[in-house]
């Protein structure tokens, strides 16, 4: 499945298909929703900011040692994915990775951090260059989730 652009008319029935994969992946361990083409999935448990609701959010991820690498594309929107609002705002939280949960603390890359990481999240899933192109000057950031 495409992921469609935020604020298109597909935006909000596809964050309902997410909802699902989320659910299928944790009854898996998994096994279901692991992986998308080719590069692995987590999924990231994270309290809105505002609601207080607890979400969790399938997402790519690059390792790096013990360090988890995310990238906040929201497919090319000219905003900041809402988890990525509340990773700032309460850093520490927890991934599902298959049936292991970790406790992490997710921080923002610097600029040097940035620049050594982008090109290898463009080599996991080669649409994150597509996403920085569409996103109206926006710089997608890196965040760094590490172990607590």
């Amino acid at each position: 499945m495409r992921q469609p652009r935020a604020g298109s008319p597909l935006w909000k029935p596809f964050a309902l298909v997410m909802r699902g994969v989320a659910a299928v992946y944790r009854v898996s361990g998994g096994r279901i929703g692991g992986t998308l083409r080719g590069a692995p999935v987590l999924l990231l448990n994270h309290v809105g900011r505002r609601s207080g609701t607890r979400r969790q959010t399938p997402l790519l991820y690059l390792t790096d040692g013990d360090r988890l690498v995310l990238a906040a594309s929201k497919a090319g929107s000219d905003r900041h994915p809402d988890w990525y609002h509340n990773l700032v705002a309460a850093p520490e939280t927890s991934v599902l990775i298959g049936r292991r949960e970790r406790a992490v603390r997710a921080r923002v890359a610097s600029a040097e951090e940035r620049a050594a990481y982008w090109p290898r999240l463009v080599e996991l899933y080669a649409a994150f260059d597509t996403y920085q192109r569409r996103t109206g000057g926006r710089e997608i950031p890196v965040l760094i989730l590490e172990p607590r």
